[in-house]
C-alpha cells in the first residue's frame, strides 16, 4: 500500500519562468535515467525478493523515487510559467504548449515518450542491485549536466537536494550488494581457465593483466 503525503519531500522553487530549462529537466522526469524510470525499476524489482530486508530497501526507495518525480514536475511546473504561447517558443519546447496545455509530460528533453523497457528487472538479486547502482550513478550525472546549465538559486537548490538523494541511495543499494556476495549470479559457478583470458586486441600497447574474476564489493579497503 502507498500513501501520498500532500507536502513536498522538499519544498521547489524558482527564481522565474524559464521554458527552453524546462523542457530540459524534462529528462529527468520521463528519460531514461529519470525519476519515473527509477521508481518504478525499484519497485518493479521487489515483487520477487525473497530478502525481506532488501525488498523493504527496493521498495522505499522506489517510493521515494516517485516522490522526486512529484519534485521535478512542480518545477517544471514553476518555470513553464502560466501563459500557454506556443508561437513564441524556441523548437524544443513548444509540445507543453500544444499538446499538454503546460503539464509536465512523461517525456524526455526531445520528447520522446516514456516507455517500460527502461526499468530493467532481471529476478536476479545481484544483477539488479548493480543495475540499480548504475542507474543512480546515471541519474547523478544528468542532474551534474543540468546544474551546470542553470543559474536560477531555486532550481539548483532543488537539484543539489536531488543529487544528495542520489548519493544516499547509491551507498544504500552498494550496503545491500555486500550483504549477499554468495547468492545468485554472485555465486562461484561457471568460472573457468575461460574467464582468466585477455584477448589483446589493440596491439601494440597492453595496459591490463589476464582478470581474475571475483565478486564484486564495495567495501572501504580500511574496514577490512
Amino acid at each position: 500500500m502507498f500513501k501520498h503525503e500532500k507536502q513536498l519531500l522538499h519544498d521547489v522553487k524558482v527564481d522565474g519562468p524559464n521554458p527552453v530549462y524546462a523542457a530540459m529537466l524534462q529528462e529527468q522526469l520521463g528519460g531514461s535515467n529519470g525519476e519515473l524510470k527509477a521508481g518504478l525499476q525499484y519497485i518493479a524489482q521487489s515483487f520477487r525478493v525473497q530478502d525481506q530486508a532488501i525488498k523493504d530497501l527496493f521498495l522505499d526507495i522506489g517510493a521515494e523515487e516517485l516522490s522526486h518525480m512529484e519534485m521535478v514536475a512542480q518545477t517544471i511546473n514553476l518555470l513553464h510559467g502560466d501563459e500557454l504561447n506556443a508561437v513564441n517558443q524556441p523548437a524544443g519546447t513548444i509540445q507543453s504548449h500544444v499538446v499538454g496545455g503546460l503539464a509536465p509530460l512523461l517525456t524526455d528533453a526531445s520528447g520522446f515518450p516514456w516507455i517500460g523497457v527502461y526499468a530493467n528487472v532481471t529476478g536476479d538479486l545481484p544483477a539488479d542491485l548493480l543495475s540499480n547502482i548504475a542507474a543512480e550513478q546515471r541519474a547523478k550525472v544528468v542532474y551534474e549536466y543540468l546544474h551546470r546549465q542553470i543559474n536560477d538559486k531555486g532550481v539548483r537548490e532543488t537539484i543539489d537536494f536531488l543529487l544528495n538523494r542520489e548519493e544516499a541511495h547509491n551507498a544504500l543499494f552498494r550496503e545491500a550488494l555486500n550483504r549477499i556476495q554468495d547468492e545468485g549470479s554472485l555465486q562461484d559457478f561457471g568460472v573457468t581457465d575461460d574467464s582468466k583470458l585477455y584477448f589483446d586486441l589493440s596491439s601494440p600497447g597492453r595496459h591490463f593483466k589476464e582478470p581474475s574474476p571475483t565478486p564484486p564489493s564495495f567495501k572501504n579497503p580500511r574496514q577490512q
